[in-house]
């Protein structure tokens, strides 16, 4: 049997999308994502837990990111867990988990969203240009 590595989150951004244009002008984009859970303890009283992920958007997903996502939108995601490692300037090995996202969906409301522009959902409105490169450049030559 084969493995699934799915991932979909809602929440908003913690900051404005980082773009980056790699080499062949390929787009990638880079934010934080926080997504917050609310339920109630034995006592009763009402506890919020606040997670913090960060999105990696290629091409077209990343160039849409850049000119209509700011920070505080909310915005649904869906992709990939992706771990990458690398060392340091000290040469101590450093990971990061990232979600490649593969669809975006803004949720804000059409007149807040890319100062009311509207709001796109679905892949095939988000501009998707063939197939991504399966690990993208390597973590020595990620821009961020």
């Amino acid at each position: 049997m084969r493995g699934v590595n799915r991932v979909t989150l809602i929440g908003n951004l913690g900051k404005d999308p980082d773009m980056q244009f790699l080499e062949g002008n390929i787009g990638v984009a880079k934010f934080s994502l926080a997504t917050t859970e609310t339920f109630k303890d034995r006592s009763g009283k009402l506890i919020s837990q606040t997670e913090w992920h960060t999105v990696v958007l290629w091409r077209g997903l990343a160039e849409l990111a850049q000119k209509y996502l700011h920070r505080g939108s909310l915005v649904y995601i869906e992709g990939r867990l992706k771990t990458r490692s690398w060392e340091d300037k000290e040469g101590n090995k450093k990971f990061a988990t990232e979600i490649v996202g593969d669809n975006l969906i803004m949720l804000d409301k059409r007149s807040e969203a890319a100062g009311g522009i509207g709001h796109l959902d679905g892949a095939d409105d988000l501009g998707e240009e063939g197939p991504r490169p399966e690990e993208g450049p390597g973590p020595e030559r990620l821009p961020f």
